[in-house]
């Protein structure tokens, strides 16, 4: 499938593709696509001026978004694996086209698809506001509304250091993602930014694998518009997310990569600090807690008292907007947080629609999720959780194994804590 994706001004009439995406902007052609309106106006208002190679990080990943969306797993030969051909405008084609294995090695293995990425010039970069001026912060961190961005935040405000708080606006989660950030010490500046996409033919439901990605560009943006580094300094980027879903570890052998995200596994790390280091940008992204379980999370926040406060309130589940925005309780993402709020307090106070998964029916410990975390804490006893783990860890560019092994099967034993208070069998 060939993708064109570019700002307006782009004649994406010339190219010959399966669709054209407008980058940044709006469209009223049925046939086109267009991802990223607003975004700049956000970047304007807040009077920020990032480099102009962060906005190139943001214009591809929303050009990786939209084709995520595009592509059919349906109708794949295997019925998963999708064959991409995307083209991106950038400012510096001849820079990028040092970075297109990086690029295509990371989007191959945050998505399991193939992709063959092109660049061209006439790149998306925005005149500032005239009044920006760089933000005067020591670090960027992601704030997303879930549990584990809540207390990374909470921990390094809690440290004295000046953030800015990156969230990315998805409905159901932006009001609370100011409440956060308005309470957490330390947060000086908040920013939310959309995405907007319209994707014509768009897979329902659609994909959510590259998501993730605008996620880190985001946070790129941000981190390269404070003054430290303009001033030539590194910035880092905290990305926090406990180290058991951060692996996203086949639950079973019908299961491979099967949780919602790879965005903080080693692998896509060790790919996304090659493509910055290639382009120059002076960010350093990072996971403080890869080899930290839920749990463990939970009870060394710096800040418990605000921690009680906002815990209930944050979002995990991968099917909340289902469940009218409410916690379904029974996939990977809800049963691995109400292990760790059993690990922390015992007690849990998010409202669950599937609450009493003991119940022996399809919907409760009959279901899939559940099932599949029953059998991996019984395969991990039987084989040890070296072999369970299977070619998660495999790659060269992990370098830290046996922390990732052990953090794997303390976030096992907080499953297993879990599905015996609640009677699973």
């Amino acid at each position: 499938m060939k993708i064109v994706c570019a700002p307006e001004s782009y004649d994406c009439a010339q190219e010959q593709s399966d669709l054209s995406v407008i980058l940044f902007g709006a469209t009223n052609d049925p046939d086109k696509g267009a991802i990223g309106n607003g975004v700049p106006a956000v970047i304007r208002k807040a009077r920020l001026a990032p480099a102009s190679l962060a906005w190139d990080i943001v214009s591809l990943a929303l050009s990786v978004f939209a084709a995520d969306m595009a592509g059919h797993r349906a109708t794949s030969p295997d019925g998963w694996t999708r064959t991409f051909d995307l083209h991106v405008a950038v400012s510096d084609p001849m820079l990028w086209s040092d970075c297109k294995e990086i690029v295509e090695r990371l989007l191959r293995f945050l998505t399991t698809d193939l992709w063959t990425i092109s660049f061209f010039g006439g790149g998306f970069t925005p005149e500032p506001h005239p009044k920006a001026k760089p933000l005067e912060v020591d670090a960027a961190v992601l704030l997303s509304g879930g549990l584990d961005s809540l207390i990374g935040a909470i921990d390094y405000g809690s440290t004295g250091k000046k953030l800015i708080a990156v969230s990315h606006i998805v409905r159901g989660d932006g009001k609370k993602q100011e409440i956060f950030a308005n309470g957490i010490q330390g947060i000086e500046k908040h920013l939310q930014l959309p995405h907007a996409a319209h994707i014509p033919n768009a897979e329902t439901p659609a994909s959510q694998r590259s998501r993730s990605l605008m996620y880190l560009a985001y946070g790129v943006l941000a981190a390269t518009s404070t003054a430290h580094y303009q001033n030539g300094q590194t910035v880092d980027l905290y990305v926090c997310e406990n180290g058991f879903i951060g692996l996203n570890p086949p639950l079973t052998p019908a299961r491979v990569g099967s949780l919602s995200t790879r965005t903080t596994h080693p692998v896509v790390f060790a790919h996304f600090r090659s493509l910055l280091a290639t382009l120059g940008l002076r960010v350093h992204i990072s996971n403080p807690y890869q080899t930290v379980t839920k749990g463990e999370m939970l009870l060394n926040c710096k800040n418990q008292e605000l921690l009680g406060k906002f815990a209930a309130e944050s979002t995990s589940c991968g099917r909340f907007k289902t469940y009218s925005y409410r916690h379904c309780g029974r996939c990977v993402p809800c049963l691995v947080r109400r292990a760790a709020f059993e690990k922390w307090k015992g007690a849990d106070a998010t409202v669950y629609h599937f609450n009493d998964l003991g119940r022996d029916e399809s919907e409760y410990s009959g279901f899939d999720d559940v099932r599949s975390v029953m059998m991996a804490i019984e395969e991990s006893k039987a084989v040890g959780v070296r072999r369970w783990l299977g070619a998660t860890l495999s790659s060269a560019l992990v370098t830290n194994r046996d922390p990732l092994r052990e953090v794997a099967e303390r976030g096992l034993r907080e499953l297993e804590d879990l599905m015996v208070k609640l009677k699973v069998r």
